[in-house]
C-alpha cells in the first residue's frame, strides 16, 4: 500500500514525456518527473521515492528527501506566512503549511519553530502542528524507565525543558538533568528516567543507575591518580567545565563526589578536591 507522506519504492511501469509512471496501487500510477528520474532507470525498476501531494493537490513521486516525514517532528523554519496559514521549508519545492488552527502562536517568516506532521484525514494534505500537545501523548504508554531515547527540544518551563521524545511523546528535563543549557530545536540523545503515578515523563540526558554511579566515581578517581591526587574540579565549578571533563550534569558529579568522600577516598576544599592515600 502506498503511504502518502512517506518513503516507498515503487515499480517503474511506463515512461512518458513528462517523466516516469510508478506504480501506485490504489492511486493508480503516480508521476515521478523528469528532473527527479535517474538517466538508468528503466520499466520494471523499483525506486525508492517520496510521496505527497503537489500544488495541484495531484499525488506526486520525488526522489528527494524532505526533512520530515508524517508521523515525525522536526525543527523548520517558516518561509511565508499568508491568509491560509504559514509555510515552512522542508525541502521540497511545495512548502509545508501549518493551518492558523494547528499554530501554538501566530508563526513568523525566518522564525523556525518545532512541528509535528500528519496526514489530514478529509483532505489527504500533508499538514504540520505546532501544537505538539494535541498531536503527541503525554502519557508513557509504550515507554519504560532506563530506555533510550531520541530528544527533540521544543520549549522551556520553570522546572526545566520541554522534549519530544522518539516523536510520539511529549516529556520533560528537569534543569537538574540537563548538564548545560539547552537550545530550542535541538536534537540529541537521553533516556526515560522517572514515569510518575500520573503517567507524564521524566527524561534524563545521562543514564541514572547504580552502574552509571560507580563508573563516574572510578572515572574521578583515576584522573585523579593521573594528576598527583589534585583536581580543581570541585562541587561549586561551572556546569559546562565539569561537562567538558566527564560528559555529565553538575548534580551528578556532585553526587558521586558525595559517594567518594564518605568512602574517604577524597577530601574536598573551596578550591579543589585531594585524592586521600590509601594505607
Amino acid at each position: 500500500m502506498v503511504k502518502i507522506g512517506q518513503m516507498n519504492r515503487l515499480q517503474a511501469v511506463k515512461p512518458i514525456d513528462a517523466g516516469m509512471l510508478l506504480a501506485g496501487g490504489e492511486f493508480g500510477n503516480i508521476l515521478l518527473p523528469r528532473r527527479y528520474l535517474p538517466e538508468s532507470v528503466k520499466v520494471g525498476d523499483e525506486l525508492d521515492v517520496f510521496i505527497y501531494l503537489d500544488s495541484e493537490d495531484c499525488i506526486i513521486a520525488t526522489t528527494l528527501t524532505p526533512k520530515v516525514m508524517v508521523g515525525q517532528c522536526a525543527h523548520l523554519q517558516v518561509k511565508e506566512v499568508n491568509a491560509v496559514g504559514a509555510f515552512l521549508d522542508w525541502g521540497l519545492p511545495k512548502d509545508l503549511l501549518v493551518p492558523y488552527n494547528e499554530q501554538h502562536k501566530p508563526m513568523e517568516v525566518g522564525r523556525s519553530y518545532v512541528v509535528t506532521v500528519f496526514l489530514d484525514s478529509y483532505t489527504n494534505r500533508i499538514t504540520a502542528s505546532s501544537r505538539l500537545s494535541h498531536h503527541l501523548d503525554e502519557r508513557a504508554d509504550g515507554l519504560k524507565v532506563h530506555q533510550a531515547v531520541d530528544l527533540l527540544i521544543c520549549g522551556r518551563s520553570d522546572m526545566g525543558f520541554k522534549a519530544v521524545i522518539n516523536h510520539t511523546h511529549l516529556g520533560l528535563i528537569f534543569r537538574d538533568d540537563a548538564f548545560r543549557t539547552l537550545i530550542y530545536g535541538e536534537q540529541l540523545r537521553g533516556y526515560i528516567k522517572n514515569i510518575r503515578p500520573d503517567r507524564k515523563i521524566d527524561v534524563s540526558l545521562q543514564q541514572h543507575t547504580e552502574k552509571g554511579k560507580d563508573e563516574l566515581a572510578e572515572k574521578i578517581l583515576q584522573f585523579l591518580a593521573a594528576h598527583n591526587g589534585v583536581s580543581s574540579l570541585t562541587d561549586k565549578s561551572e556546569p559546562d567545565a565539569i561537562y567538558r571533563q566527564y560528559q555529565v550534569s553538575k548534580g551528578k558529579y556532585k553526587n558521586a563526589l558525595s559517594t567518594l568522600y564518605k568512602q574517604r577516598k577524597i577530601l574536598i576544599t573551596a578550591d579543589q578536591i585531594t585524592l586521600v592515600e590509601q594505607r
